[in-house]
């Protein structure tokens, strides 16, 4: 299984949207949503989570995203000193999205995932493809 994400937001805050293709052999998915005030931060972890959340059975996933927020604070062990900290960062303060990062920690133990980090805006075309979806998300919720 590969998973695309992506988010965006119109002023930050502001408001937001979010993007993804799920990908299964020769099986395209696509999935979007809008929240009328948000963050681009908040909108790249939704839509990896509402992209897990629509996986049916515990899965091995590729999860691509341009966001260094999300890739880091998985392939860096970030999630496990802020669950290790009860969720205070390095400077002993909340971790901001926590109960985002909790919900994706909690479906990185349903699934099998490798988070792999790609250029944003760039020549991948399913990335291209999420930001269009969020992009197209935050014009359809105005």
């Amino acid at each position: 299984m590969e998973i695309y994400t992506d988010g965006a937001c119109s002023g930050n805050p502001g408001p937001g949207g979010w993007g993804a293709i799920l990908l299964y052999g020769p099986h395209e998915k696509e999935i979007s949503g809008f929240e009328a005030m948000t963050t681009n931060q908040r909108m790249e972890l939704t839509a990896a989570i509402k992209a897990l959340e629509s996986l049916k059975r515990p899965c091995r996933v590729k999860l691509y995203s341009d966001s260094a927020y999300l890739i880091n604070a998985f392939t860096q062990g970030w999630i496990e000193n802020w669950r290790r900290n009860g969720w205070l960062n390095a400077q002993k303060k909340p971790v901001s999205n926590a109960d985002l990062w909790r919900r994706l920690a909690d479906l990185a133990e349903i699934h099998e995932i490798q988070w792999i980090k790609v250029k944003g805006h760039s020549d991948n075309k399913y990335n291209n493809r999420c930001d269009a979806l969020a992009r197209a998300a935050i014009e359809a919720g105005r």
